[in-house]
């Protein structure tokens, strides 16, 4: 029974498995394939994409951010202000916004889901992208004041990220642990039915739902009348059920296979380069071995991307050298001529000058102990293909990567253990800022600063552009940390991913929406033309 046939005081609403039975053989359904599930679908709890891909069509935010990844339009708040010190947010919400269980939000559910985000009790790893709070209360039924201790210049974007979902109080109160696992209340235009993990998530149409951001032209309720998230890992079944029409889109498109996509009559392709991913393995850099630079920066230089674009992704992605991308904000461009590239002849003489010693397998030793470093990832032909491009390269230097891939289920918990000298991963972003504030901030430390990057003056840098109020400020600081963990040599980076998304023409065109990449969004624009 999904969890919102449940009433406070008892009474029972009508169970959506029964709506679910009762309209089965007429019910319009998508279905997506995605090569990963989440861990969980509590919005503070999971920085993983497939965890956002739900949660956005689950859930609604203050503020929307428009398909060109810069304008901030009205979600739940139909309108706010700011005061002129950049201190204080005050958002006047729509009066006429209910969750699934048709229960009206109110500004005290947008408190208390603010304040649960940033309460060290719920241990969020992404608490830092709500700016450093001084308070957030509701003022009456429909306002609410944010204040803050120092300005954040992307406060706005960052309320419009899946983390400031708003939920609801009672759903989580009933749940416990078990919010988001077994269950969600959002106001949406979809609605929780039933999560089976490592196979599908169903979602069915809020019929209620008609505050959908201005970006679409259907502001709901959605066109269709559930949704299907379907987990298959293997590239080739992927695309085949999109091909044949099993699956009518997907974001999960292997490059070898984009070429017979774009040629198949019933597919379209569509691509964007509005926002940033990037791929890249990290080093947690106070582990033997890998807490030598000399060691990381030796590992950097022997991975060839260029080979590895060209031969898993066909030359649609764009080799990195650096940790993010040259064309976001506040980019470095004198950084550009220092960053490591390949070269495994120099890589090899910085291992021998420091002391390890091929044996006579070709791996190297130092002191009894072997290069034998292990990585942790995520199970699918994604990483698997990369781990196993990288594990080559690697040998050709003398070291013996140890790969163990998991399931996502499982992998975001033990990414967050001290067990791993490396790890595999991905991420979004639309600035330096947003990249470096995630990933290399001390208080991040065990998730998602894997690395345990540990630096004050790397904090203090942090902190100053996050409170810039000009642009020279931010870029400077910015800068100064993109310099540091470059020249450390913190992480190998890989390749930098356009949005690509590939879809059966029976649905009408689907334009890719990149916030966090979860490219649907919140789906209201998913139809059937026929």
């Amino acid at each position: 029974m999904p969890f919102w046939t449940k009433r406070r005081g008892g009474a029972l609403a009508l169970g959506l498995a029964a709506v679910l039975a009762a309209s089965a053989a007429s019910a319009q359904t998508i279905t997506v394939v995605r090569e990963v599930d989440s861990d969980r679908y509590d919005p503070h709890r999971s920085t993983a994409r497939g965890a956002s891909e739900v949660l956005f069509m689950m859930a609604d935010t203050l503020v929307a951010l428009d398909f060109d990844m810069q304008t901030i339009q009205p979600l739940l708040a139909h309108s706010w202000d700011v005061s002129d010190d950049g201190l204080v947010y005050t958002f006047h919400l729509r009066d006429d916004v209910q969750f699934c269980d048709g229960r009206p939000m109110t500004a005290d559910d947008v408190a208390f889901s603010l304040n649960r985000w940033i309460d060290p009790e719920t241990r969020s790893p992404v608490r830092w992208r709500a700016g450093n709070v001084a308070e957030i209360r509701a003022l009456d039924d429909v306002t609410v004041e944010y204040r803050l201790n120092a300005p954040f210049s992307e406060l706005l974007y960052q309320l419009t990220q899946s983390f400031a979902s708003i939920i609801d109080r009672y759903n989580v109160e009933e749940l416990g642990d078990d919010f988001g696992v077994r269950g969600f209340n959002g106001t949406g235009p979809f609605c929780w039915v039933n999560w089976t993990p490592r196979d599908e998530f169903v979602l069915q149409r809020h019929e209620a739902y008609s505050w959908g951001p201005p970006i679409y032209e259907n502001q709901g309720p959605a066109h269709v009348e559930r949704i299907v998230w379907r987990i298959v890992p293997e590239e080739n079944t992927r695309m085949a059920a999109v091909a044949t029409g099993q699956s009518q889109v997907t974001q999960y498109v292997p490059y070898n296979s984009l070429a017979m996509l774009r040629a198949t009559p019933t597919v379209d392709v569509h691509q964007s380069d509005a926002a940033f991913w990037t791929y890249f393995i990290g080093f947690k850099i106070d582990r033997d071995m890998v807490d030598d630079e000399i060691v990381r920066r030796a590992m950097v230089m022997a991975v060839d991307q260029q080979t590895i674009v060209e031969n898993l992704y066909f030359g649609e992605v764009e080799p990195a050298f650096s940790y993010i991308s040259t064309a976001a904000l506040d980019w470095d461009p004198d950084l550009y001529a220092d960053l490591i590239r390949t070269n495994r002849e120099e890589a090899n003489r910085l291992l021998d000058e420091a002391g390890w010693v091929r044996g006579s397998d070709g791996i190297r030793s130092k002191d009894g102990v072997r290069l034998a470093p292990v990585a942790y990832g995520f199970t699918g032909s994604t990483w698997q293909n990369l781990m196993e491009a990288v594990q080559a390269d690697l040998r050709q230097i003398g070291v013996d990567l140890q790969v163990q891939l998991f399931d996502a289920t499982v992998a975001w918990g033990r990414l967050a253990t001290q067990e791993f000298d490396l790890f595999g991963m991905s991420f979004p972003y639309i600035s330096a800022g947003d990249a470096l504030n995630l990933y290399f901030r001390s208080e991040n430390m065990p998730t998602p600063n894997r690395m345990n990057w540990n630096d004050p003056l790397t904090d203090e840098l942090l902190d100053k552009g996050k409170s810039a109020v000009d642009d020279e400020t931010r870029f400077s600081a910015y800068a100064q940390v993109l310099r540091q963990v470059h020249e450390a040599a913190v992480w190998i980076p890989l390749f930098h991913e356009p949005m690509t998304i590939a879809q059966s023409t029976r649905l009408a065109p689907v334009r890719p929406h990149n916030i966090y990449g979860a490219g649907l969004y919140k789906g209201l624009d998913l139809r059937f033309l026929d």
